[in-house]
C-alpha cells in the first residue's frame, strides 16, 4: 500500500476489499471507487468502494434480518461482545492512529493517538452503563396492577459522521447502539474513511468471535449526497444519528420524518473572558480552543468576547500563546498543528477573514496560507483583532485556526453576542466569581458550559450537545446518556388480581 509522508505504511491490515455489509468485505456493486489522499503530501493513500443505493439497500437488509437475534441476547452478552471491541481497538491503537493521522492531517502523538483510545474508551464506557440502565416502576391507583418500563433499541440504526474526529465520533454512536442492542449501517466521511474501516475491522472480529448472524454492523463507504439520503430515508432504517454541520443535519431530519434521530449539529462556541478572570489560563484556554485540529471542532473557539478594560492584556497574552503553536507534518513530534483537511474548509476560512479585514478588522498574526508546503491546506494560527458582531466570524462557524477577538462592556452585552448567532453547543466562561458562573449558566442558551476552561474541554462520559432550540441539535452524545437517546420507553400494565 501506499506509505505517508514519515515512511509510516498504510497496513495491510485495511485491505483492498473495504465495504462491509452482511459480514463480508467486498467492493461496491458497480465496482467503482474513489481517491483518499493526504491532506499534508497531497499522496494517494488508498482507494475505496464508491457505494450507490444498491449497496445502502443491501447493507440495511442485513442489518434487519440480523436485529430480532440480537436484539435477543442478554445485556450481559452485548456488554462482553462490545467490550471485546474495546480491548481489540487498543491492541491496534497506535496502528488505527497512523492512519488517522494520515488521512486527516492531525499530529500523531498528541490528537491522533489519543483520540482512538479513548474510541476504547467509549466502548468500555457503553458495556459498563448498559447493564445499569434504570427504568421506574410506577404505582397505580388500582391496588392489583403494577406499572413497569423497559428501555428497548430501535432496530436499524444509520450512523452518518464527519472528517474532523474520523473514529472518536462514530464511536459515541456505534458504542451504546450496539450495546443497547440496534444492528447499524455506518457512512464514514469521505476525506477520512481509511481509520473508521480499520476500527470496523475490529468490531466485526469481536462479533464472529460470537455465535450470532452477519450484518449486525456495516460500514458502507461513498458520497453523502448519494448513499447519505438514500441511507437516511429508507423505509427499514428505525433511529438516525448524524454529527456535522447544521444544514446537512436539517436536511437530514426532513429526509428522515418521523425516525428517531440524534443530532450533534453546528457550533459557534464563545469563550467570554470577564475582567476578574485569570487572564493567562484565559489566553491558553482560548488558543487551544482555536487551534486544537487546526479549529475542525464542533466546539471550538470560534470566538473570544473580552470585556473591554482587559482587552489589551489578554491580546498580548494570546499572542504569546500563539507562537507556542508550531504548524507542521502531522508526523513530526515537533508539530503541535497540522494542515487542514480539505479545500473547502480552507476556502470558508479565507472567505471569513476577508470580509473581516474589509469591515476593518485587522489580522495580527497568520492570516494566510503557507507556501512552500507539500499542500496547499497549510494555514498558520491566525489571530484577528477588532472584529464586530455583524462579520462571518462572529455569525458562523469558521472551522479553522483563527482566534477572533470581540470586545464588550457589560455582562448583559456579552451575554447577547454569545446567544445572537443561534448556535448552542458548547461555551465557555472564563471568571473568578461563583456567582457571576450561576449568572451565566442561567442566561446563555447552549447545552453545555464550561466555566474557567476551554470550549474544546470535553469527558467521555458527560451529556455533550446542542441546547434545546438552538442550530446545535438535539440528543445527548457521551456516557450513558446516549442509552437514553437510541433506546425507547416501553411501558407494561400488569393486574395480578387476573393473573395465575
Amino acid at each position: 500500500m501506499t506509505t505517508t509522508s514519515a515512511g509510516t505504511a498504510i497496513p495491510k491490515e485495511l485491505g483492498d476489499k473495504t465495504n462491509l455489509i452482511a459480514g463480508e468485505w467486498g467492493e461496491a456493486r458497480s465496482g467503482s471507487r474513489f481517491e483518499v489522499r493526504s491532506p499534508a503530501t497531497g499522496a494517494l493513500l488508498a482507494e475505496v468502494p464508491s457505494c450507490a443505493a444498491a449497496d445502502v439497500d443491501a447493507a440495511v437488509a442485513a442489518a434487519k434480518a440480523a436485529w430480532p437475534a440480537f436484539k435477543g441476547l442478554h445485556v450481559y452478552e452485548r456488554s462482553a461482545i462490545v467490550l471485546r471491541m474495546a480491548e481489540l481497538i487498543r491492541q491496534r491503537a497506535e496502528t488505527i492512529a497512523c492512519v488517522l493521522s494520515a488521512e486527516e492531517g492531525k499530529p500523531f502523538a498528541t490528537e491522533a493517538l489519543p483520540e482512538v483510545l479513548e474510541v476504547a474508551l467509549n466502548f468500555q464506557l457503553a458495556a459498563e452503563d448498559v447493564v445499569r440502565m434504570e427504568t421506574p416502576v410506577i404505582a397505580m391507583r388500582d391496588p392489583n396492577k403494577r406499572l413497569l418500563s423497559f428501555r428497548e433499541p430501535f432496530g436499524v440504526m444509520a450512523v452518518i459522521t464527519p472528517w474532523n474526529f474520523p473514529t472518536v465520533i462514530p464511536s459515541e454512536y456505534i458504542g451504546p447502539g450496539l450495546a443497547a442492542g440496534n444492528t447499524m449501517v455506518m457512512k464514514p466521511a469521505s476525506t477520512t474513511p481509511l481509520s473508521m474501516i480499520l476500527v470496523a475491522r475490529c468490531i466485526e472480529e469481536a462479533l464472529e468471535e460470537s455465535d450470532l448472524p452477519k450484518g449486525i454492523f456495516n460500514l458502507i463507504t461513498g458520497r453523502g449526497s448519494v448513499i447519505g439520503d438514500r441511507l437516511v430515508s429508507h423505509p427499514d432504517v428505525d433511529i438516525v444519528g448524524f454529527t456535522g454541520e447544521t444544514v446537512t443535519g436539517e436536511s437530514i431530519c426532513a429526509r428522515a420524518g418521523i425516525k428517531q434521530t440524534l443530532m450533534e449539529l453546528g457550533g459557534n462556541g464563545p469563550q467570554i473572558v470577564c475582567p476578574d478572570a485569570d487572564l493567562e489560563a484565559a489566553a491558553a484556554a482560548a488558543a487551544l480552543g482555536c487551534f486544537l485540529n487546526a479549529g475542525q471542532v464542533c466546539c471550538a473557539t470560534e470566538r473570544i468576547l473580552v470585556e473591554r478594560s482587559i482587552h489589551d492584556r489578554f491580546l498580548e497574552l494570546l499572542l504569546e500563546e500563539t507562537r507556542k503553536w508550531r504548524l507542521g507534518e502531522p508526523f513530526d513530534p515537533a508539530t503541535t498543528m497540522g494542515p487542514l483537511n480539505n479545500e473547502p474548509t480552507a476556502v470558508k476560512t479565507e472567505e471569513h477573514l476577508a470580509d473581516a479585514t474589509a469591515k476593518g478588522a485587522e489580522i495580527l498574526t497568520g492570516g494566510a496560507r503557507e507556501s512552500g508546503r507539500p499542500t496547499g491546506l497549510y494555514f498558520p494560527p491566525t489571530v484577528i483583532d477588532g472584529v464586530r458582531r455583524d462579520m462571518l466570524l462572529n455569525l458562523e462557524e469558521t472551522f479553522g485556526p483563527v482566534a477572533p477577538v470581540i470586545q464588550y462592556t457589560t455582562d448583559d452585552e456579552a451575554v447577547e453576542i454569545a446567544n445572537e448567532t443561534g448556535y448552542g453547543l458548547q461555551m465557555s466562561v472564563f471568571t473568578s466569581s461563583i456567582k457571576r458562573c450561576f449568572w451565566f449558566a442561567d442566561r446563555l442558551r447552549t447545552g453545555n458550559v464550561v466555566f474557567n476552561d476551554s470550549t474544546d474541554y470535553w469527558e467521555a462520559h458527560e451529556p455533550f450537545g446542542g441546547g434545546g432550540g438552538t442550530k446545535s441539535g438535539h440528543g445527548r452524545l457521551g456516557g450513558r446518556f446516549t442509552l437514553d437517546d437510541v433506546t425507547h420507553l416501553k411501558t407494561l400494565a400488569i393486574d395480578f388480581a387476573k393473573a395465575l
